[in-house]
């Protein structure tokens, strides 16, 4: 594909800006490029003006991120991208309000990462789901998982998770945020799950402290993989050992 082809993909940023960050490292770190020219064309709009997710669909406080949502899928579209992806779980919840707002199609990471599971060869169908308390309320997992026969099961501390999200919102990625994370990923195994999905773009950050046995998906590594199959011009390259997406 030559490079005037390529297609942009838009992405919805700044839920929160280190995870944007973390995203487009990954889609960078999962493209066999050998030069600039060779990588996936991103066009990111990282807004600090979204409101609050936390405030409006878990405390139920605050305005809708809604309208705000949707004028960043708007510019987007118009400065020419193809494709949109959310670098946000939660933020899918209006998924509805983008599809309905532009002409270019949403990579939803929700429902590619239930695709992705679902292919999967699980001996007890039930699926530890490390989430903001958003994600919970609004079943987005829940109903996604559930046409395949898959339960989910969160945390049994998921008031301590969400008070890790929100540490890591205030930049605090270090070894107290890293402990609090792996243990209760830890706690989650002891559920007779498959697998821990990690599905919060914060805790995504931590993933690695997860000990490196344990069976971990993580659905910001499944919008890259989309991300830059899309990107590429819908081909995925075998991606060599150094370019392996993390899972855990």
């Amino acid at each position: 594909m030559s490079r005037r082809s390529r297609p942009i993909i838009g992405i919805l940023g700044g839920m929160g800006p280190d995870a944007t960050v973390d995203l487009m490292r990954r889609v960078i770190v999962a493209t066999p490029a050998a030069d600039d020219c060779d990588h996936v064309h991103l066009l990111v709009d990282s807004n600090p003006d979204i409101p609050s997710r936390i405030a409006a669909l878990i405390e139920g406080t605050g305005e809708s991120p809604a309208p705000e949502i949707v004028k960043m899928a708007k510019r987007l579209e118009a400065a020419g991208a193809a494709s949109l992806a959310i670098a946000c779980n939660t933020a899918h919840f209006y998924a509805p309000d983008i599809r309905g707002a532009v002409s270019i199609p949403l990579l939803d990471m929700i429902e590619l990462t239930a695709e992705t599971i679902a292919q999967m060869a699980l001996t007890h169908h039930r699926v530890g789901l490390l989430a903001s308390t958003a994600v919970l309320n609004i079943g987005l997992y829940e109903k996604a998982l559930s046409r395949s026969g898959i339960t989910i099961i969160s945390a049994r501390r998921q008031s301590d998770l969400m008070d890790i999200i929100k540490a890591v919102k205030r930049g605090e990625t270090g070894h107290i945020a890293r402990h609090a994370f792996a243990r209760i990923a830890a706690e989650m195994m002891e559920e007779r799950v498959d697998l821990i999905l990690i599905a919060c773009t914060e805790l995504s950050l931590l993933a690695d402290s997860i000990n490196p046995e344990t069976p971990c998906l993580d659905a910001m590594d499944v919008l890259t993989r989309e991300i830059v199959r899309q990107g590429l011009g819908g081909q995925l390259p075998n991606i060599t050992e150094d370019k392996q997406i993390s899972h855990g």
